[in-house]
């Protein structure tokens, strides 16, 4: 998951040039997202990582760790069957969905400061509590913390961009990457670092590594906390609250420009302000016959980025590798493997998503997927077949199903990795942005929740069976793309009505002559 977009309140001219300098604010603000990203990554990877460790599973699974470690004649699909393991991983997305809603609320009328302090102190708090469990409950509350703490933090990084976005350094760098990607990058990183941590941790002596990996996340969590104190609320939120002066003196001390060159920058936003204050009934609007594309969109892109099977591999990449037969250390370095090739393949994202365009990443990252999941379902078919019993597999095979799966996880992150959020931004008009781009966050996080709660048991029932399954999606989902999905490259939301009128079959939505705003 990532957040939601990020909008330019320039009132819809990509050619406006707003003066500003590279102050502290700037800095910090842009060192905060990054750290909002590095967060929630870190929580996907490092779940996986520390369920995969013996001492942890002796602890607090210890079922599981019997049929993992003890019971060799255990079927190799069921080992990590548990409701109770998948409920510690799964539980921070539902908190997070839940906690968005509030968060959303909170941003909007207390401001960013506070914002940033509540899930600074939250995610620091489940932090704290997971590293120094005793028992299942310390696990699943401290998880559930921290997805509160997630929640808080798609709300004020979306309010630290809004106050990059009109800055001329933000135009320069609009011609290489979109912030989105760029957030998404930092996901990928974080998820990369967990993953490094689950490593190293899981050599420590005395079997307490799990502690270290669980409470790494109180690091970036302490520097957002502290950060609260120091940064001001941003020039749209004093808006918000009817504070025009305010606003003004801030704008003026976060660009370090003089009141004449901030002028034209704060009619914009005041501009913003009032079109955002004027846009009534978002989410009675979003039903209108006119919208059907954009809340189609909304729903079947997250839907279909959760159901490609990614977070199988993201959530769960240690526990996979030890399935189809790799030690411990040995798959952990694989999960290692697959978070590297996940950084560089969304640095290929950045770099081709305004130069190849949208439907062209989207299809070859689908046609990519498709076939590496079809070549992983016949390996492991064969070695495994339907009992899941294997007696020895030899390194070439577990080297081969290892490249399948990094070549898998390239696909997904430069296309629907980073473009399953870039396009939704894309394509949301002001009258229903607000309510389209709650449904793609809910939606994405709710089957977040979904497959991160049922992987396991899908795999032990399914066996090999559950990759045909993702697969399937997979296939569908490229279908979907290729024949009711638009190309955005380069199109400014106002003018993408014209889009869909010219679609064979959105056209018949639309109304005659009524541009969006």
């Amino acid at each position: 998951m990532a957040v939601a977009g990020f909008n330019n309140p320039n009132n819809g001219d990509p050619n406006k040039d707003y003066p500003g300098a590279i102050t502290f604010y700037v800095l910090v603000t842009c060192i905060i997202a990054a750290m909002g990203g590095l967060i929630f990554g870190y929580d996907i990877g490092i779940s996986g990582g520390a369920t995969s460790m013996a001492p942890f599973l002796q602890k607090f699974f210890p079922s599981v760790y019997r049929k993992e470690a003890l019971d060799e004649s255990t079927n190799q699909y069921c080992k990590f069957d548990s409701v109770k393991l998948t409920m510690f991983t799964s539980s921070l997305y539902l908190a997070a969905l839940v906690a968005s809603f509030v968060a959303s609320w909170v941003t909007k009328k207390l401001g960013r400061k506070i914002s940033m302090l509540i899930g600074g102190l939250v995610f620091l708090a489940g932090a704290i509590i997971n590293a120094a469990a005793q028992n299942i409950a310390m696990l699943i509350i401290g998880r559930i913390l921290l997805g509160i703490g997630v929640g808080f933090a798609n709300q004020y990084i979306l309010q630290s961009f809004s106050l990059l976005s009109c800055f001329s350094l933000h135009d320069f760098l609009q011609k290489i990457f979109t912030l989105n990607v760029v957030f998404q990058l930092c996901i990928t990183i974080g998820i990369l670092i967990a993953n490094v941590v689950n490593y190293l941790t899981s050599k420590i002596e005395g079997g307490h590594g799990w502690r270290v990996s669980l409470g790494g996340a109180a690091i970036p969590a302490l520097f957002i906390v502290v950060s609260s104190f120091f940064l001001p609320n941003t020039p749209n939120s004093m808006l918000e609250k009817n504070e025009p002066e305010k606003a003004r003196a801030m704008l003026k001390r976060i660009r370090g420009v003089s009141n004449k060159e901030i002028e034209a920058e704060f009619k914009d936003l005041l501009a913003a302000s009032e079109a955002s204050k004027a846009v009534k009934h978002p989410w009675r609007n979003i039903k209108n016959r006119q919208y059907r594309p954009q809340l189609i969109m909304s729903i079947a892109i997250p839907f279909f980025q959760q159901f490609t099977g990614i977070n199988v591999i993201m959530f769960y990449a240690p526990q996979l590798f030890k399935t189809i037969g790799f030690g411990d250390n040995a798959s952990l370095l694989s999960a290692l493997i697959t978070g590297g090739i996940n950084v560089l393949a969304t640095i290929v994202s950045i770099y081709g998503t305004d130069r190849w365009g949208r439907r062209f990443l989207f299809l070859e990252g689908g046609i990519q997927m498709f076939i590496f999941q079809i070549l992983v379902i016949v390996f492991i078919g064969w070695k495994f077949g339907v009992s899941g019993e294997v007696t020895n597999l030899p390194k070439w095979y577990a080297g081969l199903v290892v490249f399948f799966i990094c070549v898998y996880v390239a696909a997904f992150a430069w296309s629907w990795g980073p473009l399953g959020w870039l396009v939704p931004s894309e394509i949301f008009p002001l009258e229903i942005r607000s309510a389209a781009q709650s449904i793609t966050v809910s939606v994405n996080m709710f089957f977040t929740f979904i497959v991160a709660q049922l992987f396991l048991t899908m795999l032990c029932h399914m066996k090999f069976g559950l990759f045909i399954f993702f697969a399937f999606f997979v296939l569908l989902m490229t279908l979907f793309v290729y024949f009711f999905l638009p190309e955005t490259k380069n199109i400014p939301i106002e003018e993408m009505t014209c889009v869909w009128k010219s679609h064979w079959f959105w056209r018949k939505f639309m109304p005659e002559d009524r541009p969006q705003i």
